[in-house]
């Protein structure tokens, strides 16, 4: 039979990601079957001062362990994987006084722009599904006078996972309690000193990590002192055309988008030397030259190394004509952007 012009142009969608949502509405038949409902996970977004982009994920969330002072005890990774993603949800989104219908993709992930008006800074806004209680989230405005931003990498960089290597991997996903994730040394520092020193600074963290995680991210983020900022992360199981997600194409897509939604910013990015970092970074540099300010790339120890399967080979960025700078740690990296000029001295003590 002959493909008609609607036909043609539809996307074919990999049996393997049918397969998944077919396992998943199972998963939410079974659980609407048991009385649970679901509910808006919502995630940090980001916005100008004309529109926002709102990030959360509708889920069935199996509750969590707590302890007498309300935090969380004992949250193995595996748990945030157990939630059941609702699909194509109906989700009621109130901004700036203004009610907005949007609806979730097949995992469950809602990413949309919606016009505001808002003052720069944190804000608040509400999101709810099925007529359910309304959940605050936040996004960042960034003004329209800002011209510095920070785009940081996760794993390896902020957080020490060696995540390349798959057993440590789903080790580290799946087994390991939160509370015992370790972050880098000197990298809170570092970041809370770029925010200070420039007011209005957007911090966006930017990782090949799973949508699933983002509650745990925000948790180490917040018990570690790291700036609060916009969480970018990505899917978790197949697309409709891949059997796996790029993590590689995850990133730059966004980093591009970055670039025209604020063309006017120049960005700090931070990474590694365990994953793709320098290979994304120069390729985004050589693209967008008056979008980075300077690229801060993280040195694993030889045991970071070992257990993240190696290095990735670093270019020779000499020639480069933005600053790219690398130390084993927050701290060293501190030093190096101050030697380059990107951050400024510290103000002497008034007497």
């Amino acid at each position: 039979m002959r493909a008609t012009p609607d036909s043609a142009a539809r996307p074919k969608v990999l049996w393997l990601a049918r397969l998944e949502y077919r396992f998943h509405a199972w998963r939410e038949r079974r659980a609407r079957a048991r009385g649970q409902t679901p509910t808006v996970t919502p995630f940090p977004g980001y916005g100008s001062e004309q529109w926002v982009r709102v990030l959360g994920r509708v889920l069935i969330v199996p509750p969590a362990p707590r302890t007498a002072t309300g935090e969380y005890a004992s949250v193995r990774g595996w748990r945030s994987f157990a939630a059941v993603p609702i699909g194509f949800a109906q989700v009621t989104i109130t901004v700036d006084g203004a009610t907005h219908e949007v609806v979730a993709d097949r995992g469950g992930v809602i990413d949309v722009v919606l016009p505001a008006h808002l003052a720069p800074g944190w804000q608040t806004l509400t999101m709810s599904v099925e007529g359910g209680v309304s959940i605050e989230t936040r996004v960042f405005i960034v003004g329209a006078d800002v011209r510095f931003g920070v785009v940081s990498d996760v794993d390896d960089t902020v957080m020490v996972t060696a995540l390349p290597r798959p057993l440590v991997a789903a080790w580290n996903s799946f087994v390991v309690d939160e509370h015992a994730r370790q972050p880098v040394p000197g990298m809170a520092v570092m970041m809370e000193r770029l925010v200070r020193d420039i007011p209005g600074t957007p911090v966006i963290y930017l990782s090949t990590g799973a949508w699933n995680i983002a509650p745990t991210l925000l948790r180490f983020f917040s018990r570690h002192l790291f700036p609060p900022g916009a969480v970018l992360l990505t899917d978790w199981g197949p697309t409709h055309d891949r059997w796996f997600r790029s993590g590689r194409i995850h990133k730059l897509t966004n980093l591009r988008r970055l670039a025209a939604e604020f063309p006017h910013m120049r960005w700090l990015l931070i990474g590694d030397d365990g994953q793709h970092d320098d290979a994304i970074y120069t390729t985004f540099t050589s693209e967008h030259p008056e979008n980075v300010v300077a690229v801060a790339i993280r040195r694993l120890s030889p045991t970071e190394a070992v257990l993240a399967g190696g290095r990735t080979a670093v270019d020779d960025h000499s020639a480069a004509g933005v600053p790219w700078v690398t130390e084993a740690d927050g701290a060293g990296l501190l030093e190096r952007l101050h030697a380059a000029g990107v951050i400024a001295d510290d103000p002497e003590p008034s007497a």
